[in-house]
């Protein structure tokens, strides 16, 4: 008899909670770097900047919205995910082929990035808040103050403004993540050189933060131009050209801090969920 342990449908959230509390800095400059019209300062420039001007707490601006949009696109990206490749997994021999992982990953990333896509907003406007004059200012208390605040003002279609961009990087973001994730701990495994354990979860996470970062730097610097507008831009298409009219590099700006923090929040995402899966994961006797 052997005994293996199966996530829970809610573990990827608390998991992905855990690595935002984290890496929240780097996604704050981040944001600051990529709503530059012009290029004027760096990542550690644009860290000093914030610091200076706003104090250290200001990296932490917005954290309740973060944490808000990852219970959100997170957790539902990760409950689709994980639920349907368990069913699938033990009605079936052997793992999923790599196209089903993928195809699921970017179904459940789709679906999560729209849901999250009020609270997604919130974060960037939160995290824009801090290097805006005081005039122009939003003054989010926290994360439900401005969802409650945007539906009052700006109605229930501002909400969801960006869900197209949101949702199609929530797709290859999952794809990166979860699909590679999953092929990379799979190959890493099959080697027979490592057992399942903290370090192939280490190397396994930081090769699926590498592809998750350069599959969706593009939309994600289009989703925090429209997110963070203040109505320059018409629509996605309109959007797509003045980002286009910058020059092909407009569209990976800010692509080293985004690894920065997108690597780290991975890795630390799939080993706080390795953890949880390990110490209070379903156990199945088989």
């Amino acid at each position: 008899m052997t005994e293996k342990r199966m996530s829970r449908w809610y573990f990827g959230g608390i998991a992905s909670c855990g690595a935002a509390c984290c890496t929240h800095p780097l996604d704050l400059i981040k944001v600051h770097l990529q709503t530059q019209q012009e290029v004027k300062l760096r990542m550690v420039g644009m860290a000093t900047h914030v610091v200076k001007s706003e104090g250290f707490l200001a990296l932490y601006s917005g954290l309740s919205a973060s944490l808000c949009r990852q219970m959100s696109y997170s957790l539902t990206r990760f409950a689709i995910y994980e639920t349907v490749r368990d069913v699938i997994g033990s009605t079936s021999q052997g793992p999923m082929p790599f196209y089903q992982k993928v195809l699921l990953g970017a179904f459940g990333g789709f679906t999560g990035g729209f849901v999250g896509t009020p609270a997604d907003m919130v974060n960037v406007r939160m995290q824009n808040d801090v290097k805006l004059p005081p005039e122009l200012r939003r003054n989010y208390k926290h994360a439900i103050d401005g969802l409650v605040r945007v539906f009052q003002e700006e109605g229930l279609r501002k909400l969801f403004s960006g869900a197209t961009m949101a949702s199609s990087r929530g797709a290859l973001v999952t794809v990166g993540q979860l699909a590679c994730y999953d092929q990379a701990k799979q190959l890493v495994l099959g080697t027979g050189v490592m057992g399942d354990n903290i370090l192939t979860h280490f190397l396994s996470s930081f090769i699926a933060g590498g592809c998750a970062t350069f599959l969706c730097q593009p939309l994600d610097v289009m989703k925090t131009r429209l997110m963070s507008s203040k109505g320059e831009y018409t629509g996605v298409t309109h959007c797509l050209r003045e980002t286009a009219r910058l020059g092909p590099m407009a569209f990976y700006k800010g692509l080293v801090p985004a690894g920065i923090r997108l690597i780290p929040h991975t890795v630390l995402t799939f080993m706080f969920l390795e953890q949880l899966k390990n110490h209070f994961g379903i156990r199945i006797i088989s």
